[in-house]
């Protein structure tokens, strides 16, 4: 097993880096203040082929590994952790209508979607129904040619400005295999959405619910066959926990990187912070840590790749471990800066505040134990 990223790798991680540093980094404190969805840099990301990476090229993808991907979002993330997820999630929606819609839609949705002329959201989570997403309850009602869709998703990342809705929806029975996939086009009578949510992070990406009355919605934007439809979210949030993983990695890596700095330039008692070898300790852990979780995630998306038999949970792991480590790493970066970490004059509060929320999408980290904890005992 080898370790090291090849030729090509370091070439997609330079890109990556240099547009983090070069488009998202200079604007990453205004879009959190001011709310700002940056759609001109999101869009600038898709001409570098971020907003396809692991889509086909016949409709503009880039066809890139999991595992590049990752090296991807760890770069867009050290700048901008909010505006990296939203590009993980529209790469989640595209992956999904790209691996299981019919050449029909994609070739219909996707062109635009790998440009990011048209974001894209995932809508799985209801009001009702967050961590046991089987138990939704949004309908989709066969009518002739068409689905009549009721229902209501919550905490949708793009609500409101996405222009592509992938909705699960229960199309028969109680249960899993209930359930069913449909792509909602914004402008569809009966979509509506409700007020843009307040946040602690994420602030550059809109979040709102998603509201279907009577949306009727035509069978040929059905992803997959019916009752299919859990299992193509559940495949969609193998490859969106390793993103977000990654993300988590991304600003943590930043929030690391800006302690060392910090702890070189002040000093306290006559000397640098960074002679003090308890300081020095706390680093230690913090860079150990950050790089256990990234091996953890590039052993997940190598196997995500390779489809192995504990893909699913190797990335339930990955999640868990990294989005925990990686908040943990941002707290005490904030703690090292002292009263200052706690200014929005430096960086490490926005960073705190977007990598909280990693622990709570893509599964909860108590699901992921449950998905790990399941692996082990049936073992």
């Amino acid at each position: 097993m080898s370790f090291d990223l090849t030729d090509d790798q370091r070439a997609i991680q330079d890109t990556a880096r240099a547009f983090a540093q070069d488009r998202l980094l200079p604007g990453a404190a205004r879009w959190d203040e001011e709310k700002v969805f940056p759609e001109e840099e999101l869009r600038e990301a898709a001409g570098l082929g971020f907003a396809g990476l692991y889509c086909k090229d016949d409709v503009g993808g880039t066809g890139l590994t999991r595992l590049d991907a990752a090296l991807v979002f760890e770069e867009l993330a050290a700048a901008c952790p909010s505006t990296a997820a939203y590009i993980s999630i529209h790469n989640m929606c595209a992956w999904m209508i790209d691996r299981f819609g019919d050449d029909a839609l994609r070739q219909r949705v996707l062109p635009k979607l790998m440009t990011m002329e048209h974001f894209a959201s995932y809508c799985l989570t209801e009001p009702s129904a967050g961590s046991d997403a089987a138990a939704l309850k949004t309908r989709a009602v066969l009518d002739g040619d068409h689905y009549v869709l009721n229902g209501t998703k919550a905490f949708i990342s793009g609500g409101g400005r996405s222009e592509v809705y992938v909705v699960m929806c229960r199309t028969g029975g109680e249960g899993p295999k209930g359930i069913s996939t449909l792509v909602v086009e914004k402008g569809t009578p009966g979509l509506s959405f409700g007020k843009q949510e307040r946040k602690l992070g994420w602030n550059s990406q809109p979040t709102a619910m998603v509201i279907f009355e009577n949306a009727r919605v035509p069978v040929a934007n059905r992803v997959g066959a019916e009752g299919d439809g859990f299992k193509i979210a559940m495949a969609g949030l193998d490859g969106g926990r390793i993103n977000i993983a990654a993300c988590s990695l991304g600003g943590a890596r930043a929030s690391l990187e800006a302690a060392a700095r910090y702890m070189q330039e002040r000093k306290q008692f006559g000397r640098p912070l960074a002679d003090f070898q308890a300081l020095q300790f706390r680093l230690a852990d913090m860079a150990t840590e950050l790089t256990a979780a990234r091996l953890m995630i590039h052993n997940a998306a190598a196997k995500l790749d390779a489809g192995a038999p504990d893909k699913t949970v190797a990335c339930a792991m990955a999640k868990r471990f990294a989005t925990d480590a990686c908040f943990e790493i941002a707290n005490q970066a904030l703690q090292l800066h002292g009263g200052y970490g706690y200014l929005k004059d430096f960086p490490i509060e926005r960073y705190l505040r977007d990598l909280r929320v990693h622990q709570i999408l893509e599964g909860t980290n108590e699901v992921m134990r449950l998905i790990i904890g399941r692996a082990v005992t049936s073992a």
